[in-house]
């Protein structure tokens, strides 16, 4: 979850806490629990939203910019190896797989 966020606020510079937590599926608490660590840790930090003061824009720091590029590069190098031990109608198949359960909570 951690990536995730630093990867959501890196593509969207300012969004707030609320607006996170919602894209990631996320309740506030954990929502607020994820961004204080990664806050502790000098990745992001929190402002007051330019639109809405009762709202916290985030903002990586430089540090969470360069471990998101450390773990962007890891999640290419893991889908390069990925994809090198599957044909390509096999990935098809694959992803339609994944999405299927993704896409479906259990019990359905």
């Amino acid at each position: 979850m951690q990536l995730a966020l630093l990867w959501l606020v890196a593509d969207y510079p300012g969004i707030s806490q609320i607006d996170l937590g919602q894209r990631l599926q996320l309740d506030r608490a954990t929502t607020m629990g994820i961004v204080n660590r990664l806050q502790a840790r000098r990745f992001l930090r929190r402002e007051k939203s330019a639109s809405d003061a009762r709202k916290q824009a985030l903002f990586l720091e430089s540090a969470g910019e360069a471990a998101l590029g450390a773990a962007r590069a890891a999640v290419q190098q893991h889908h390069q190896w990925l994809e090198s031990r599957f044909t390509p109608a096999e990935l098809k198949t694959l992803g339609e797989l994944l999405s299927r359960i993704a896409h479906h909570a259990p019990g359905d």
